[in-house]
């Protein structure tokens, strides 16, 4: 069995996988006569194939119990998918490389600090959302049209699980 670390969510260290949602270090500027401001061009929305679209989601998720056994991994070969919680939502991020499967050296798992989200690149492995403390709500943005945009695999026999340990995931 192979025990997976959780390393703290940078935008170089994801940088292979996606890009880092952070509204902390974004580029912000000032519209609707001072009254709002706009987090601007967060993150590179790719969708490829005939009849693309971008579809805007809500997605609810549980937290998950630890320890968790990864079971399968997914990837999105026909466009990004990006989520941003509504609300403070510490996430696992779990990711890896790979051609037509995951490559096992490749394997990274980020925690967020609550206020991070991530947009997944074209094509790059990933587990579902894992929530840590309690339900939480995320916007994504993903591809809509013709075409199949998911394709997941078996990773069970990789005997990857996330364990917390005593002291729980940090994030600073």
């Amino acid at each position: 069995m192979t025990s997976l670390t959780a390393e703290r969510l940078t935008a170089d260290a994801f940088r292979p996988f996606g890009e880092v949602i952070d509204l902390r270090t974004a580029r912000s500027l000032w519209i609707n006569d001072g009254l709002t401001e706009r987090f601007h061009d967060l993150a590179t929305v790719d969708v490829a194939g005939d009849q693309a679209r971008v579809l805007v989601n809500v997605f609810r998720s549980q937290p998950i119990a630890l320890p968790h056994r990864v079971e399968r991994l997914e990837r999105h070969p026909l466009g990004s998918q990006a989520f941003v919680p509504t609300a403070r939502a510490r996430i696992l991020v779990l990711v890896a490389l790979g051609d037509t499967t995951p490559d096992p050296r490749s394997i990274r798992l980020f925690v967020t600090d609550g206020e991070q989200g991530v947009n997944y690149a074209r094509n790059a492995w990933h587990h579902y959302q894992m929530v840590l403390d309690e339900p939480a709500d995320f916007i994504v943005v993903d591809r809509g049209g013709a075409g199949n945009n998911l394709e997941e695999v078996d990773v069970s026999a990789l005997s990857l699980t996330i364990d917390a340990g005593p002291t729980g995931f940090a994030t600073a």
